[in-house]
């Protein structure tokens, strides 16, 4: 259920009624929003009726939240959710863009993309140390070392690091030298990787699956907001259809929808949606018009050679092109490119019991 208090609640108030959430058993969440505090009370409400709390002096209203999944949803928190990466802001009015190749070959290799991406307006470095690929045979990532060298660049660059990580052994090295976890769509369903993610002080952009729902996508961000990280970010990527002219079926819709249903911020992977550069652009124009908080783009300077992913890769000038071609869409929107900031706000934070 979700809790709002009156507008001029006191913080001893709002004590009180985590007091008395946390004496029913149920876990209490706090949403600061500008003018009223929200308190979500997540768990077995069969145990603490609503009327418990509508009778307290400061309590506005008592609200059920009719979702499956809680904290992930509009119901729970009514404010967009923005994160917040080395002053990058992620959700909100702006649009964010993270590129880089889809594997760390070389430091030559790394940090030539990442200055071209940068100089075209990336905020953000993409980029894989470990890749789970279909064959076994195929380029499995440089482990490590790609990460090390990911680190370098970004010391160069200054841009914060998106890299992705498989296991939950894999977490610790991993949070060592990135700035957001990446939960790829073979993985939106491991939950012991989803709980470790949401042990994780980083920020996670969790992949939808292959053939997943987007309730199960939504379900799977649950996992890791329930297990104490507040910092997910949804990213679609395209579903397996019937269709095999292009990788992946696009699912535009689900931006809208998840907008509607989630407080937290959505990012399309239009390089994985269509698994050919030649549409990477034309379908990112499109997430952006449907109201995608950013991009996340395979880029590469030499596609023909890349050690995976080169099909779907764009090159520097053409991620340029695709650049200015979406910021001029988010302007009509009347969004821009997304602002420095200090801190997130607002953003669903649990307390502890």
């Amino acid at each position: 259920m979700v809790i709002i208090m009156k507008v001029g609640a006191t913080q001893q108030e709002v004590d009180h009624v985590i007091e008395r959430i946390q004496a029913s058993g149920l876990q209490a969440h706090l949403v600061q929003g500008e003018e009223r505090v929200i308190i979500g009370a997540i768990g077995d409400t069969k145990v603490a009726r609503p009327d418990n709390f509508n009778l307290l002096p400061a309590v506005d209203r008592v609200m059920p939240i009719s979702r499956p999944y809680k904290l992930a949803s509009r119901e729970f928190n009514p404010y967009d959710t923005r994160v917040v990466v080395n002053g990058i802001q992620i959700g909100g009015p702006g649009i964010t863009l993270m590129a880089g190749p889809c594997s760390v070959e070389s430091r030559e290799q790394l940090l030539e993309t990442a200055l071209a991406v940068k100089e075209a307006g990336a905020q953000i470095l993409r980029g894989g140390a470990y890749k789970p690929r279909t064959s076994p045979y195929a380029f499995q990532g440089m482990g490590e070392a790609g990460l090390e060298l990911l680190a370098e660049v970004r010391e160069i660059t200054g841009m914060p690091v998106i890299t992705e990580v498989m296991t939950p052994e894999q977490l610790p090295i991993v949070e060592k030298y990135a700035d957001i976890l990446q939960i790829g769509a073979r993985n939106m369903q491991n939950f012991a990787l989803l709980h470790a993610a949401g042990s994780s002080p980083l920020p996670v952009l969790l992949k939808r699956g292959l053939s997943a729902t987007i309730d199960e996508l939504l379900m799977s961000a649950e996992h890791i907001l329930a297990y104490g990280n507040p910092q997910v970010i949804l990213c679609e990527r395209g579903i397996r259809t019937f269709e095999t002219t292009t990788r992946n079926t696009t699912d535009i819709n689900a931006i809208p929808v998840l907008k509607s249903l989630s407080h937290l911020p959505v990012i399309l992977d239009p390089s994985h949606s269509t698994g050919h550069w030649e549409y990477v652009s034309a379908v990112a124009r499109a997430g952006i018009a449907a109201g995608a908080d950013g991009l996340i783009v395979e880029v590469h300077r030499a596609p023909d050679e890349a050690l995976s992913d080169g099909n779907q890769s764009l090159k520097p000038e053409r991620f340029g092109e695709m650049v200015r071609q979406v910021r001029a869409i988010a302007e009509v929107l009347g969004r821009g490119a997304s602002q420095a900031v200090s801190a997130p706000s607002p953003i669903s934070l649990p307390v502890e019991a």
